[in-house]
This record gives structure tokens, C-alpha cells and sequence, in this order.
């Protein structure tokens, strides 16, 4: 699809900047409020209401003017005063420079989404259209599969298998290629096998992309939790490699919806941007505060999530290693493993999921979510506190003996 980008966004106040209009008559909207005038929203320091109240450094309260920069509040400042106007559509600045921070890239090589399933859709409605192709693994985060499918686009699958450890087959890759690909779509770590790439095969996978003319986009939304060593950033391997990633799996903070895409190419990034521009302008801008205030102390909360995943690895590998219903593919990196029933047909599939859910009140994602036989399941112990977790897996026991057929 081509997407071109609208005056009428381009030359938008908050793209000019407010800090440079004195008097703003372009806007269609009622003044802009700040959060803390909402009721129930705590107040610090300076009382929220309309009228040209000032807040510390002289920002007003009201009339529509945030601070430049293209931050509504400094984040030294109370939450409280952030003004909840139109925000930088390319995104909160301060945010997408802690994304690249200590890379080769810049915060221009960051766009924002609305979640990384926001950074998909624009990247696949942005590349295909109809009768386009696009090489993809299977089992797979069903955005990377249904959005191209309703564009009309035909998918190349790369079935990844339980017998060959889920790993990815290059070869079978290069093979899928052809004059009308527009990306291969890969993921590391995995969703939801958990397995991981090595930095050989995005070497090859990059070389793929360079030499055919066409995309690598990585979904990499839980790098940050593989269990070994961390590969670079994948936008950083080719300037034909797209990265998407966001604060939903490896931080807990689903909720802000708040995801990114980082690619060297910046008339790539700028179609991206005329995508996102038409689906909902700019992010929003609480959101994106948070999100940047949390990136600050990054280095403080991580660790924590951290040692907590690795923990509850420690009681589903414990587990798997006990029992001798169900086997897997030990993952590598991430929140989820993706085990299977060992005698699949001696299982009333149906019955299983029904006492599971009914009897034992636990709920695991069954293959089909992934186009995959329903005697796999996705299994997230990131989630969970310690003894649900423990309860939950001993539930499926029981349940696969309540249901022998």
C-alpha cells in the first residue's frame, strides 16, 4: 500500500513545534488539558486547573503551548501537568533516544507505535499489496500472518520443527525467495517455542535481504530476555533489516501500548511514518511519558524481572524434567515454551482442554492459536506468580490422565 503523508499532518503545530506559534488559531479542537484535571488523578505542587495557572519553570496550565522538544512536561516536573495535547508523531524523543541509546543508530532511526502488533500492521500494510509475497516462519504471532493474508499477499511458509529443535533452516529460506518477496519475517527470541537466532544466521538472513533487494523484519520483543548471550540490535546488522520491539512481554506494561520500529533506513521510516499518521496520527502522550520515565530506571527494575523469569524457568524445567506426558524443545530466551502431548492420541484433546479450564481453572494456549496440531500448547511462565504456576502445570497432569480416551 502506498501511504504518503498529509499536509495537513506535516505541517501539523505540534511537527512545527508550539514552543515556535505565538498564536495558534490552526487547531480543531478545545484547549488542551493537562492530566492532572482529570478527577481523580493526584495532584503535586501547583493546583491543576484551567485558567493560566503556572507550574514550576513557567509552563502554563492552559492555552495549548507544551515545553520544545516535543515532550508535553519536562519529566522532572509532577506527571500531573502533562498536557495531553498532539503529540511528536515520530514519538516521544527522549524515549526513542533511550531505545538506541549506546548504538551506531539515533533516535531517528525510531518510530513509535501503538504496541509492537501497531509496528506490524504499518510495516506490512506499508510493504505489500496485493499478490506481493513475503517468506515468514511458521508457528508465528498471528499479526505477522493475518495481515498480509487480508492484504491479498501470499505467504511463503518456513515450518519450524519439534524434531530439528525449532531452529531455522536458512537454506529453506533462500529457497523461498522469489522476484516478488518484500520481507522475510522472522522472530528472536521466539513466539512461542523460544528458540533463538545466532548471530551467524542473521548475518545470513541480512546477506538474503541485501542480495534479493527485499526486507528482514526481526520481531524481537523479548530480546531482552534471552537466557545467554544478547545479539545486537537487529536493525543494526543492514540498513535492509527492520526491527520491531515494545514494553509488553520482557517488561509487564502491556497496558501502555507502546512499541517501536528501528530501521537505518530513513525514507522507509518516513513511509512508516505516513502510515502511522493515517491510522491514529501520533501515540499518546501519557503513555509515552510513562514509558519514557520507565526507560530511565531501566537498569533499576530489569534486573528483578529478570532474576523472576529465570526462576520460573527453573520450576517448568523442573517440572518437565519429573513427568513424561508432555516433551519439549527447551527455549533459549523468552517467557513461553511451546510443549507437546508425547501420545497425543491417547488424549481426548477436547476433554483435556475442558477439565483443564473447568476443573482445574488453568488456561494454556493451544496449538491452533499458532496454526499448529492442538496437542502443543503455549505454555507462559513469565506471568503467573510462583505457586499458580506450579499449580497450573501439575493441572495438566491430571488433566491429560482425566482425559486418556
Amino acid at each position: 500500500m502506498l501511504y504518503r503523508r498529509m499536509p495537513i499532518e506535516v505541517e501539523s503545530p505540534e511537527q512545527i513545534g508550539y514552543d515556535s506559534i505565538r498564536n495558534n488559531l490552526s487547531e480543531s479542537s478545545y484547549t488542551d488539558a493537562r492530566f492532572g484535571m482529570i478527577p481523580g488523578v493526584p495532584v503535586a505542587g501547583s493546583p491543576s486547573m484551567p485558567g493560566g495557572v503556572a507550574v514550576p519553570g513557567g509552563v502554563p496550565i492552559s492555552g495549548g503551548v507544551p515545553v520544545p522538544g516535543g515532550a508535553a512536561v519536562p519529566s522532572d516536573l509532577p506527571l500531573d501537568q502533562l498536557l495531553l495535547c498532539y503529540g511528536d508523531h515520530i514519538g516521544h524523543e527522549g524515549l526513542r533516544q533511550l531505545i538506541v541509546e549506546g548504538m551506531v543508530l539515533t533516535k531517528d532511526n525510531v518510530l513509535l507505535t501503538m504496541g509492537a502488533a501497531g509496528a506490524l500492521y504499518i510495516i506490512a500494510t506499508t510493504l505489500l499489496e496485493k499478490d506481493d509475497e513475503l517468506v515468514v516462519v511458521r508457528p508465528n504471532y498471528s499479526t505477522n500472518l493475518e495481515t498480509p493474508r487480508a492484504i491479498g499477499a501470499k505467504l511463503q511458509y518456513i515450518d519450524l520443527v519439534f524434531e530439528e529443535k525449532f531452529e531455522l533452516d536458512i537454506e529453506k529460506v533462500k529457497a523461498a525467495i522469489t522476484p516478488r518477496t518484500k520481507y522475510i519475517s522472522v522472530t528472536h527470541p521466539h513466539n512461542p517455542t523460544g528458540a533463538c537466532l545466532s548471530d551467524e544466521q542473521l548475518r545470513q538472513l541480512a546477506a538474503l535481504a541485501e542480495a534479493h533487494d527485499c526486507w528482514l523484519l526481526v520481531d524481537e520483543t523479548y530480546r531482552d530476555m534471552v537466557f545467554g548471550a544478547q545479539l545486537p540490535l537487529a536493525a543494526t546488522y543492514s540498513p535492509k533489516v527492520i526491527s520491531v520491539s515494545s514494553l509488553s512481554k520482557s517488561y509487564g506494561l502491556p497496558g501502555l501500548r507502546t512499541g517501536w520500529v528501528v530501521t537505518q533506513d530513513r525514507p522507509l521510516l518516513e513511509a512508516f511514518l505516513a502510515a502511522k499518521e493515517q491510522i491514529h496520527i501520533c501515540g499518546p502522550v501519557l503513555e509515552e511519558e510513562l514509558a519514557f520515565r520507565y526507560f530511565q530506571k531501566k537498569d533499576v527494575y530489569f534486573p528483578g524481572i529478570r532474576d523472576d523469569i529465570r526462576r520460573k524457568f527453573d520450576i517448568v524445567k523442573n517440572w518437565m524434567a519429573k513427568q513424561d506426558v508432555f516433551e519439549w524443545v527447551e527455549p533459549k530466551g523468552g517467557a513461553v515454551c511451546f510443549p507437546r502431548l508425547r501420545r497425543p492420541d491417547s488424549v481426548d484433546l477436547d476433554q483435556f482442554y475442558k477439565i483443564l479450564l473447568e476443573k482445574y481453572s488453568t488456561y494454556v494456549g493451544p496449538g491452533h492459536w499458532f496454526e499448529m496440531p492442538r496437542h502443543y500448547m503455549r505454555i507462559g511462565f513469565g506471568w503467573p506468580a510462583p505457586e499458580a504456576l506450579q499449580e497450573g502445570l501439575d493441572a495438566l497432569i491430571k488433566s491429560s490422565r482425566e482425559a486418556c480416551r
